[in-house]
């Protein structure tokens, strides 16, 4: 890369599927000659991809706007935030463009206007899986934008969109791509993974001289093809996930789903305008089980929801004891603005609500550590991620990276990040497992 190249900054923040983008314009940035670089001052402009999603990321992503703004002057502001023009224009009047999340022409145009790229195709090399922000044995791979739920304490449709699915090739080239490039787990994402294809009537599509429809059983059909680890997540537990188990009790797919379950009181589950009856979630779960008797499931919940009553919060952890789920999180309940769930009536103290959390985490917490501890005496696949000087650390098939446990291993050879590794678990504690390999 010579000195003349254009220089830019780049700031990504937020979920999985913002980091999807933020991947995706750097891709774009390169491709088109411009060079990366880690500092404000040397950049001739900066990019920050934001979030929007509850206050404290709004809080954050003006934080990192109001930082660029102050190192450099010259600042690009897109992602979920960026739907919400006028909240950065009243602090940030001066900031150069801001668009919404996926408006990659948008944030372009603003880059070149700036500063025009002087692209060298001699010297600008872009591998053909693009840039990726995570480490080079695994990657998000987005199978469709925005969601068609209204859940009334989320705002991710009006930010986001209703639902868009990529075409089923599009998807399949690009895993196909990610793979050859050293890819060795592809992490699947969307707002609505269940819900793949339904905008596009599960219309076909062809790769590898095969057909297949938009529709996630199909899709995760074609990824299984190309050896990686396969791993779910935002699956709503809806009918077509039951297609998707013969894949995983073949080992396919990896026995794991994430989703995000939110509460199991139906009247609460009603005032969430999300799917209601916890006794047939439970009976779902019981089925996924029966045909992967290792199937992992993490989700979310929330705790503390406006009209949530003591006994509805009782139904919830009782719901926790039946379901035994592998990895949980939750949130005391905060407000969102523009979210419909601000106007309920039945709003509960903070205080309430983070005892609610606290009490929800302390019995969860047995749980994991029960379901932990039986894996004990076991081996386990594990894709290691770090190689420290006397152990290595990885994950297994039940573990998501950065949201879920580790596995630290002892081995009398030396590791390598990428690499796939059995070891015999020997011990297990709140949240990690240790274990030794040959």
């Amino acid at each position: 890369m010579s000195n003349s190249s254009p220089k830019v900054g780049f700031v990504s923040l937020g979920c999985p599927k913002a980091l999807v983008d933020s991947e995706r314009i750097l891709t774009q940035l390169r491709v088109e000659g411009y060079e990366v670089v880690p500092s404000y001052d040397a950049a001739d402009v900066v990019v920050v991809n934001t979030c929007g999603f509850i206050d404290a990321a709004v809080a954050e992503s003006l934080d990192a706007i109001g930082e660029a703004m102050a190192e450099n002057g010259k600042v690009v502001v897109t992602g979920c935030l960026g739907a919400r023009a006028e909240v950065i224009r009243e602090k940030f009047p001066d900031v150069l463009s801001i668009s919404g999340p996926q408006d990659y022409a948008s944030v372009m145009n603003a880059v070149h206007a700036q500063v025009p790229p002087k692209h060298d195709p001699f010297v600008d090399l872009v591998p053909p899986q693009g840039i990726k922000l995570t480490p080079r044995h695994y990657a998000y791979l987005k199978v469709s934008e925005g969601c068609n739920h209204r859940c009334t304490f989320c705002i991710i449709p009006s930010l986001r969109g209703d639902l868009v699915s990529r075409p089923v090739e599009d998807v399949l080239v690009e895993a196909e791509k990610l793979v050859k490039g050293g890819v060795k787990e592809l992490l699947v994402v969307s707002q609505d993974t269940s819900a793949y294809g339904v905008d596009r009537r599960y219309a076909p599509g062809t790769w590898r001289g095969r057909e297949y429809r938009a529709r996630m059983a199909d899709l995760c059909a074609g990824l299984a093809e190309l050896g990686a680890w396969v791993r779910l997540h935002y699956v709503y537990p809806y009918p077509s996930v039951d297609e998707v188990m013969p894949l995983m009790a073949a080992g396919k797919v990896l026995p794991y789903l994430d989703i995000p379950f939110q509460h199991a009181s139906p009247r609460i589950l009603k005032l969430m305008k999300r799917p209601a009856h916890a006794e047939k979630t439970l009976e779902r779960i019981r089925g996924w089980r029966s045909v992967v008797p290792g199937l992992t499931i993490r989700s979310t919940f929330i705790a503390g929801f406006p009209g949530e009553t003591e006994a509805e919060f009782r139904e919830l952890l009782d719901f926790l004891g039946e379901a035994q789920l592998d990895r949980v999180g939750c949130f005391a309940y905060s407000p969102v603005n523009g979210a419909a769930a601000n106007g309920l009536p039945g709003a509960l103290p903070e205080s309430v609500r983070e005892e609610r959390q606290a009490e929800f985490m302390k019995v969860q917490a047995k749980i994991s550590r029960q379901r932990l501890k039986r894996k004990v005496g076991t081996t386990q696949r594990v894709l290691i991620d770090e190689v420290g000087p006397t152990v290595a650390v990885g994950r297994s098939s039940a573990d998501a990276p950065e949201i879920d446990g580790k596995v630290y291993v002892a081995s009398s050879r030396k590791l390598k990040p990428g690499e796939f590794v059995d070891v015999r678990i020997g011990k297990s504690d709140a949240h990690d497992l240790h274990g030794t390999a040959d």
